[in-house]
């Protein structure tokens, strides 16, 4: 490859340093940094030209360069080169897999016998030509601002046939990046991802800027994007703001396609031969290599991911919560008559003032919050018993509440206090049913009984009604209404069987 031409404002100046200042071709070189022969070759060709520093300083850089390099011109020199086509050429790149450097390749193949650019040169001008096309706006990026997540497209393969899915973040002013392996790209694993980049920055940005997969985005517009209830939760625990990048816009997130890019060719570029059995184990394989690729030294700038983050970004995050945000998502559901909400079949209580009324449920691994119009009015343990109840006392009616501290031995005493029968004859009805609290309504409806008839009147009927085994409150109450424990029982007379021819009697059986 030719030796890079010097350009002429630096030419200029080698001239000011040996014609004005009068310094010699070894302290030139040594304050501008080239070679004493660059120095002794321009200054010779001034010479030649017949120029002074007086002239050559009123000089513009395209006449100076016209005087000492007449056979130049001001695109380099190229008028005698065979330019390729770069719009095929931009037209070709598009292509899946395609380079510059086959392009270029084929370029000098089918041009044997003309003079064509060297690689580098052939780069240079397609770029210079690319950026006639459109113009876009370079983004500045504040420290601590925004987060940049995408997945990558290619994936790790694992030992039992499955794939591990690569969740990328990078943040904007210093490129700082983390990498994750998860098992999919859902929801959960996106928040997988995001969680685990929060915690290995030590801060929150303000903004995170995803993609606009429907695992993320529910509504995906390009003026007003809402997030689903779980992301919108998220970044309502870590304090930041999610702004997706407008559809089919990926300059928008240039800094996350850069980041994945990055990825791509230093870690999981490495690790195509390394046999990875799950995706933990992907995740040890890869965090050495991300520790590399943020301290590898930048190629145009000083520093490295790490340093520059240290320096800029790190003192601008915001700080972290003291817990880890745990997954959860979102369900809308109905109170019941009971003050219950199903919820995977079971049943949890709410505030029964909220009866008939509809909810929003926030289910994580361990927790069930129940909020209504945003604001939380019970909170409970997961529960898997299918059919069960999970229920607080505070929700319940004060009468519910007065009914569940009933017992049957507390109705037996109550009919006790009353008298003997109807002590027995509550306990008789209780042991009826397989469930006493079956009969709890039966046996209160009957010591009401005594409100109205009193203590004795009921005393005597359920004597009665044991005496006739008829055990139930209406057959008590029957009795009551008809007045038959008012009926004084005659008194029986002694009997004695009369004397019959045919009654063999008791020494018949000697």
């Amino acid at each position: 490859m030719p030796p890079k031409q010097m350009n002429t404002r630096m030419i200029k100046e080698a001239l000011r340093y040996k014609l004005e200042l009068e310094h010699s071709l070894e302290r030139t070189a040594r304050a501008l940094k080239i070679s004493k022969g660059v120095v002794a070759k321009y200054v010779a060709l001034a010479k030649t030209a017949g120029l002074n520093w007086s002239q050559i300083q009123t000089m513009t850089e395209a006449q100076l360069q016209a005087h000492l390099l007449p056979g130049s011109s001001v695109d380099g020199g190229n008028a005698h080169y065979i330019e390729p086509d770069f719009a095929q050429v931009h037209r070709e790149l598009s292509r899946k897999g395609m380079t510059l450097m086959l392009l270029w390749q084929e370029h000098q193949a089918n041009n044997p016998h003309g003079r064509t650019h060297q690689y580098s040169q052939y780069c240079e001008r397609y770029r210079r030509w690319a950026k006639t096309l459109k113009r876009s706006m370079r983004q500045t990026h504040r420290a601590g601002e925004k987060l940049f997540v995408d997945f990558a497209g290619p994936t790790l393969g694992l030992s039992d046939g499955s794939r591990a899915h690569i969740f990328v973040a990078a943040l904007g002013a210093s490129s700082y990046t983390f990498v994750l392996a998860t098992a999919g790209q859902k929801t959960l694993h996106w928040i997988e991802g995001m969680v685990g980049a929060l915690h290995f920055m030590g801060g929150v940005p303000q903004l995170i800027v995803p993609d606009n997969p429907r695992a993320v985005i529910a509504q995906c517009d390009r003026y007003e994007p809402r997030a689903t209830d779980s992301v919108l939760d998220f970044a309502r625990h870590y304090g930041v703001s999610i702004l997706p990048a407008r559809p089919h816009t990926p300059q928008d997130k240039a800094k996350a396609e850069s980041a994945v890019q990055v990825v791509e060719r230093w870690i999981m570029a490495k690790l195509r031969h390394v046999p990875l059995a799950s995706v933990l184990d992907a995740n040890r394989a890869i965090k050495p290599l991300l520790k590399a690729l943020n301290e590898r030294a930048f190629q145009k700038l000083p520093g490295s991911r790490h340093s520059v983050f240290t320096e800029i970004d790190a003192p601008a995050l915001s700080s972290l919560p003291l817990q880890a945000y745990e997954m959860a998502t979102f369900k809308t559901v109905r109170v019941h008559v009971d003050y219950h909400v199903e919820i995977e079949r079971h049943r949890y209580s709410v505030p029964n003032a909220l009866v008939g009324q509809s909810l929003d449920a926030r289910l994580t691994r361990t927790c069930v919050e129940l909020l209504h119009r945003g604001q939380r009015v019970a909170v409970h343990a997961r529960s898997t018993h299918v059919g069960g109840f999970t229920t607080l006392d505070a929700h319940m009616p004060a009468a519910h509440l007065a009914h569940r501290d009933w017992s049957p031995q507390r109705l037996i005493d109550w009919g006790l206090s009353i008298g003997v029968g109807t002590g027995g004859l509550i306990q008789k009805l209780l042991e009826r049913f397989k469930h006493p609290e079956h009969g709890y309504r039966a046996a209160l409806g009957l010591l009401g009984l005594s409100k109205r008839y009193g203590k004795d009147r009921l005393e005597a009927a359920c004597s009665l009604a044991l005496s006739l085994g008829s055990c139930q409150y209406r057959h008590v109450k029957g009795i009551l209404v008809s007045g038959r424990d008012l009926v004084k029982p005659a008194a029986a007379d002694l009997w004695s069987s009369p004397a019959h021819d045919h009654v063999r009697g008791a020494g018949y059986y000697q």
